[in-house]
């Protein structure tokens, strides 16, 4: 792999993504089952131990409302025994005081569940933002092989979508289950409590409920996946299509684009009709289940009443203790699925924070002092994967003041060098010394104050241009960045702007051309005022005029600086002081413009067929 597309730090590169606010999988949408389960609970059990006094407080209260819950049915009963079936005569005052316990029971059962929810909902977003924040700051420790290795909107999706996921089973999910699992077990308690008979009877529905649920999830979700199989390709499809419109109309095939989308869109629509037709027979045969269930305790409790052995109130409150049976059984396949998908979002979160940090600096690590720019590659060898060498016993010497040039094929290793110059990665052998101090002495934070770069692909962030520029120095003055902005000849186009230096920016500054860009950049690195300055291709995307511009003020930058040029450009490097030529991770050659033009051997070569008429 090429070693631009491989290890070059995007300097100011932000993740990209969006979060679509997912709110947990369908009942019989495909989920992404964690790989240890038991071990990614006992993790978030830590993030949970900083609320316990919160959740207990919470378990409390759904002891209490699932207890209130509870109470209704028995207290329906009651109030039903009242009515004198054979008397023919009713107990107002007793009707009258169960049915307003039965009015107070409501409110009160309405109240502990908004508590419920307002309370948990609190203590899970504490829960998240110390999930995120410790996330956030692992990110910041990792170094830039994990983002080589990683696509960005994958980080992304887990700081978002992951965390959310989490979020949702805490403030939700959660409580839910806890109500259901205390509702289902006392439900079933009273039930035989009040009558084993009827209880065996209600039971007709569950191995109903069991083998509907099982018939119809392998239906639904071998549709799911197809259907989210033919979502993935519509989407890739849609995103092809977009990017790539100019070409589609160059070539007049917009109809060709169209009957494709429609096609794909025809097969996404057949497998989602089927997936929610099958999908939604659950409920209408649940209720069919639900109803078979209340006829035969109907049925049974009726016999029983004649008997003399229940009363009619008893049987209504059976009735309604069997709902409650019932009822959280059909939720809790769909809970345990978003439970599932919430630990398998957390346990990817996890897999960041175990990933291996930068290596801290050693204990003995200097400052960085009076710095004079003598730079050198001491035999320095450097690899990704052990036997696969990129760079290979690469050795020179950047004195004080002087401007590097690299050059050389594509994947040749130039960007490469300029990653274990600034340690970005530390090398496998050899040494990298800057003013005869091996680099891996320095703090490392201290040690990248010391460079200014400016890359091929520029980035610049949602905020004024102000902001901007002071990226790199946040105290600097108005003034000042005025001043750098006039020597990167930016200040020109900025001031023709409506707000000036308080333009407010989009992401990556989408309003301005790449030459704008590009100039900003500079100003931004002539205002940290860098000891060492990097530029990677800083004028491979502007037209010649602003080439001019940007070179100029380069030029005013490089003065006085130890400076490194990465170019496949080679006009824009003829006055550099030394040209490296880099091929297979070596130094090929090395020299002045003149004097490698007369060695005629790569640099020669690359020369001349850029400018095959130039002077020789």
């Amino acid at each position: 792999m090429a070693d631009r597309q491989r290890d070059m730090p995007n300097f100011g590169r932000t993740l990209s993504g969006r979060n679509r606010g997912r709110r947990g999988p369908a009942r019989f949408a495909p989920v992404e089952k964690p790989k240890n389960m038991k071990k990614t609970l006992s993790r978030l059990r830590t993030y949970f131990a900083a609320e316990k006094k919160t959740l207990l407080f919470v378990f409390m209260l759904i002891v209490v409302d699932t207890a209130v819950t509870l109470l209704t049915p028995y207290v329906i009963g009651l109030a039903v025994n009242q009515i004198g079936l054979h008397s023919h005569s009713v107990h107002f005052t007793l009707l009258i005081m169960f049915l307003l316990i039965l009015g107070l029971s409501y409110f009160l059962d309405g109240l502990l569940t908004f508590f419920q929810g307002w309370i948990m909902a609190a203590a899970g977003q504490k829960i998240v933002i110390s999930l995120r924040n410790g996330l956030f700051h692992k990110l910041q420790k990792l170094p830039i092989a994990f983002f080589d290795r990683h696509h960005h909107g994958e980080i992304m999706s887990r700081l978002t979508n992951d965390i959310e996921n989490v979020d949702v089973t805490i403030s939700q999910s959660t409580v839910q289950l806890m109500n259901d699992a205390i509702s289902i077990a006392g439900s079933f308690i009273l039930m035989i409590w009040i009558s084993p008979i009827l209880t065996l009877a209600s039971m007709i529905s569950v191995p109903l409920v069991f083998l509907l649920t099982r018939t119809i999830a392998s239906r639904t979700s071998r549709l799911f996946v197809e259907q989210q199989k033919e979502l993935g390709t519509l989407n890739g499809h849609i995103e092809e299509s977009i990017s790539g419109l100019s070409v589609v109309k160059a070539f007049s095939h917009e109809k060709k684009e169209i009957q494709k989308f429609t096609e794909i869109n025809r097969r996404l629509t057949d497998v989602g009709t089927k997936a929610q037709v099958w999908s939604g027979f659950l409920m209408p045969m649940m209720n069919v289940i639900n109803n078979l269930s209340f006829t035969a305790v109907a049925s049974v409790g009726g016999f029983l009443a004649v008997k003399g052995m229940i009363t009619v109130g008893m049987i209504a409150s059976f009735l309604t203790y069997s709902r409650q049976f019932s009822r959280p059984l059909n939720d809790v396949a769909s809970i345990f699925n978003t439970l599932q998908s919430a630990v398998a979002g957390a346990e990817r979160v996890f897999d960041i924070m175990d990933e291996e940090e930068e290596k801290p600096d050693r204990k003995d690590a200097r400052k960085v002092g009076n710095f004079k720019g003598d730079i050198v590659f001491d035999d320095v060898s450097f690899h990704y994967e052990q036997g696969h060498p990129i760079l290979k016993h690469v050795d020179f010497h950047a004195r004080p003041g002087e401007t590097i040039a690299l050059v050389g094929p594509t994947g040749a290793g130039k960007t490469t060098i300029i990653n274990l110059l600034t340690r970005f990665y530390d090398v496998s052998e050899g040494a990298v010394r800057i003013d005869g101090v091996d680099i891996r002495d320095y703090k490392r934070s201290e040690f990248r104050r010391l460079f200014g770069i400016v890359l091929q692909d520029t980035y610049l962030f949602r905020g004024s241009i102000l902001e901007n520029l002071r990226y790199g120095k946040p105290g600097a003055t108005d003034e000042e960045v005025r001043q750098a902005a006039r020597a990167a000849n930016a200040d020109g186009f900025i001031m023709k702007m409506e707000e000036g230096y308080e333009t407010l920016l989009q992401e990556n500054g989408e309003e301005l051309s790449e030459g704008q860009k590009q100039l900003l950049t500079v100003a931004r690195a002539i205002l940290t005022d860098p000891a060492i300055l990097v530029m990677d291709e800083a004028t491979s995307h502007v037209d010649t005029q602003t080439e001019r511009r940007i070179q100029a003020a380069m030029s005013r930058l490089m003065q006085g600086r130890t400076s490194f040029i990465i170019a496949h450009r080679l006009s824009t490097i003829r006055s550099a002081d030394r040209i490296l030529v880099v091929e297979n991770g070596q130094i090929a050659e090395q020299g002045t413009h003149r004097e490698l033009l007369r060695e005629k051997g790569l640099y020669y070569t690359l020369y001349m067929d850029q400018f095959p008429l130039a002077e020789r």
